[in-house]
């Protein structure tokens, strides 16, 4: 028995679509892999929390289809859910930008197409690429001022006296780990954060002028909190990289 002929209806519209809209676009064409394999590297950056995001969570993607630009714009192609005819099109987030840029920003939301091509050209023109534009630029923005913020405002670790003992809180960061376990820190399990004794108040002033000076060859700044507490140490203070500002909150 022959295997049904694939539809090739999308990546015809697609194709022809490519060479309507205003620029130079290419069209490549995401076959059905036989519900063995998924398109989720293409949907989870589907710009969209409306229609087509609803429509992707939904039902599953079995084949699609991505216009690029030469400029780098991206737009993905999926067949309309239901009865009749159309397609779903929506904008590709781009991938270059930190997860932070995208906060506060509208989604570009995508538009449900019609079977013509040409007709699909105009509302991709007219009402979803003005708000894809508003949206990128509003991103980018957004990117070089947290890259700008990251570049004034290093990250730094804290380091505060308890007592006779310097305390630093886990860092994320597991060079900056290895730097303070390499310099007589200690992780103490019990509240989570690294402590350097002070039985010997020289060998304490060592390890902070020695860690301090590897962090900021990492660009890590370091504080220290307190530090009259201990007079013997004054100078080790002077001796590390001057405190920075607070460095803001990264996300993942």
């Amino acid at each position: 028995m022959h295997a049904p002929a694939p539809d090739l209806a999308l990546a015809s519209f697609a194709a022809v679509l490519a060479g309507e809209l205003p620029g130079a676009w290419t069209s490549t064409y995401h076959p059905d892999r036989g519900g063995t394999a998924g398109h989720d590297a293409l949907t989870d950056r589907v710009w969209d929390m409306n229609d087509v995001a609803h429509a992707l969570a939904r039902d599953a993607v079995d084949h699609c289809a991505v216009l690029t630009r030469d400029d780098g714009t991206r737009l993905f192609v999926a067949d309309r859910p239901g009865p009749g005819e159309g397609y779903l099109i929506a904008a590709v987030a781009p991938a270059d930008a930190p997860a932070e840029a995208f906060r506060g920003v509208r989604e570009p939301d995508g538009i449900a197409v019609g079977a013509d091509p040409f007709s699909a050209a105009e509302d991709i023109h007219y009402d979803l690429m003005p708000r894809y534009d508003k949206a990128l630029a509003q991103v980018r923005t957004n990117a070089i001022r947290i890259a700008a913020s990251s570049a004034a405002e290093p990250e730094h670790v804290v380091m505060t006296w308890s007592g006779g003992t310097l305390v630093v809180e886990r860092p994320d960061r597991e060079d900056i780990t290895g730097v303070l376990t390499g310099h007589g820190f200690v992780l103490d399990t019990e509240r989570d954060v690294f402590v350097l004794s002070g039985d010997d108040s020289a060998r304490q002033a060592a390890s902070v002028r020695a860690a301090g000076h590897r962090l900021s060859e990492l660009g890590v700044g370091v504080v220290l909190r307190n530090p009259g507490v201990r007079p013997a140490l004054g100078t080790a203070a002077a001796m590390v990289p001057p405190p920075p500002v607070t460095a803001p909150h990264r996300s993942h």
